[in-house]
């Protein structure tokens, strides 16, 4: 029996992983956006590239849920995107209405799948659909480390002038200005960054990894990222369906690890077929610790506007 994805939201960001997902094929998948017209579209531009890149599954694009039932993986990627000025908060009413409507349906005709949340703000978008969809909390994971480490790992790449595979780091912590890279985890080969950089260097790499995305809307004027936010999606995808059992950075549901309860917060994690298999919960600095716990406070703050919501 073939695997199932569904990708809600046929924009640049659900495409892209509808692409990747195929191209890899990893799953037959389902495209749902609320535009007539649009998921049908780009899914059968998506299944006529097939023969040339050879690949061989399902794409097709609705704009309902039924064709989306009995899904192993449902992606949300729908919602308002940011513009430039605007905070990741900005949207936190607007998409909290989209998200809550995909869930809803997403529970209702996939009631095993297990949820990836890229909505923005990704943290409280994560906290929505645990909330309507009233899965367990293995099976709704946020995409954000992974994300935000692969910018860090980039940036940190370009400084050193080296491959970018040998460079490894951490990133923990809500998607936004107080996401917390940990630069004593990160090396290159084994030597600490530390090592390697100056302190300056670091902390300018440090912040511009924490405006990652705002970077990207700055010059794109009309939209935000998608190639890199949709390739760590389907990492995710792909450790899933695959059981591979990968230890990623993703944001997970905590119940008192680290200190936090009752928060979406990026911590690492191993992805298996279950969702969230496990957390793990490393030893920080006193630091660090407030640094996370200042990150989870900011993540508070936005589930507290939604409470009243509900």
């Amino acid at each position: 029996m073939r695997k199932k994805v569904t990708v809600v939201g046929a924009g640049n960001v659900g495409a892209s992983c509808a692409l990747r997902i195929a191209d890899q094929e990893l799953a037959d998948v389902v495209l749902v956006d609320v535009i007539e017209g649009v998921p049908q579209g780009k899914g059968l531009d998506l299944l006529q590239s097939g023969p040339i890149q050879g690949y061989d599954v399902t794409l097709a694009g609705a704009n309902d849920y039924e064709p989306t039932a009995n899904s192993d993986i449902v992606v949300i990627t729908a919602g308002f995107p940011r513009k430039p000025g605007m905070s990741r908060d900005d949207l936190l009413m607007a998409n909290y209405e989209v998200v809550k409507t995909a869930t809803e349906q997403v529970a209702k005709y996939s009631p095993n799948s297990i949820i990836i949340v890229v909505t923005n703000p990704l943290d409280a978008m994560a906290q929505t659909a645990l909330w309507v969809s009233k899965f367990s909390k293995n099976r709704v994971i946020g995409m954000a480390g992974v994300l935000d480490s692969a910018r860090f790992r980039t940036f940190l790449a370009q400084a050193l002038k080296v491959s970018v595979e040998n460079v490894t780091a951490v990133v923990m912590g809500g998607h936004g200005d107080t996401m917390v890279p940990l630069v004593r985890l990160s090396n290159v080969s084994g030597i600490p960054i530390s090592d390697l950089l100056d302190q300056g260097t670091i902390d300018k790499i440090v912040e511009r990894t924490r405006n990652g995305g705002a970077e990207i809307v700055k010059y794109l004027k009309t939209g935000s990222a998608f190639y890199a936010p949709s390739a760590a999606v389907v990492e995710m995808v792909a450790s899933i369906l695959k059981d591979k059992k990968k230890v990623l950075p993703c944001a997970a549901y905590l119940e008192g690890e680290y200190g936090i309860n009752g928060v979406f917060v990026g911590v690492p994690v191993k992805l298996g077929a279950r969702g969230v298999e496990q957390i793990y919960e490393m030893k920080l600095t006193a630091e660090e610790q407030a640094l996370l716990k200042k990150s989870a406070a900011a993540v508070q703050e936005l589930i507290d506007v939604l409470k009243k919501k509900q």
